[in-house]
């Protein structure tokens, strides 16, 4: 397709992230300004109790607020429906995820070399500003992931992607919580899409607490790894 008529969708999901969200928004906007690409900004407000909302709402974006709160999953599914770019890209709200790498994971897919771009923490084994449990559970599910599907990743559970169109329409998914990462991987390669990480930078979040929940999201992610593995895509 010719790079003037193609059209990028950012899917922000969003939570509570009233200090974060107005300078991710603009930073995404700043960084795609150079490249020339027509793109959209999709924020999917799941249900914040702060002034996420209105944050967002004083900013160029296409804005959709679930009526309930139903978890990362239900946010980002809710961007996908809305979403009508030709490339898919997903970041975290919480400027843990440097707006001025997007060039990075959209390019190896305008040059035809992947399908599915992950931006991996860890890809350089470099340190990386996260705490030890969650280092240790990215590990552990990379090897699950591993030996369950064989395809080899350094951080299974990046928030920070890009994909074909083509790689999201066909995975109907399912998860409702963090296990979406996990189940949009095992989707992908079971169906034999290219999948290729890049080195990202990752500043971890400086106030507020991560939704995350260590033994129940992992136990969700351990799951979503067996059924995506064991059903049709």
């Amino acid at each position: 397709m010719n790079l003037k008529q193609m059209l990028i969708s950012i899917v922000i999901p969003l939570y509570n992230e009233e200090q974060t969200i107005g300078a991710v928004i603009e930073r995404v906007q700043a960084a795609l300004k150079p490249t020339g690409l027509n793109y959209e900004i999709i924020v999917a407000d799941d249900h914040s109790f702060d002034n996420s909302l209105m944050v967002a709402k004083m900013h160029p974006v296409r804005l959709y607020s679930l009526a309930v709160h139903g978890g990362k999953g239900m946010g980002l599914r809710a961007g996908f429906a809305k979403a009508k770019g030709d490339i898919i890209i997903t970041m975290d709200s919480d400027g843990s995820h440097r707006p001025e790498e997007l060039p990075k994971l959209i390019y190896p897919l305008l040059n035809g070399v992947a399908d599915l771009v992950i931006g991996s923490r860890y890809l350089r084994k470099r340190n990386v500003a996260a705490k030890k449990l969650n280092v240790f559970g990215v590990k552990l599910f990379n090897l699950i992931i591993q030996m369950f599907i064989g395809v080899h990743v350094t951080d299974s559970q990046s928030g920070y992607r890009a994909m074909k169109r083509e790689v999201l329409e066909i995975q109907h998914l399912k998860s409702c919580g963090y296990e979406i990462e996990t189940e949009m991987l095992v989707k992908t390669a079971k169906c034999r899409f290219r999948v290729l990480e890049v080195p990202i930078s990752f500043k971890q979040r400086t106030y507020g607490s991560s939704g995350v929940d260590h033994l129940h999201d992992g136990f969700r992610i351990l799951v979503s790894i067996i059924s995506a593995r064991l059903r049709k895509v």
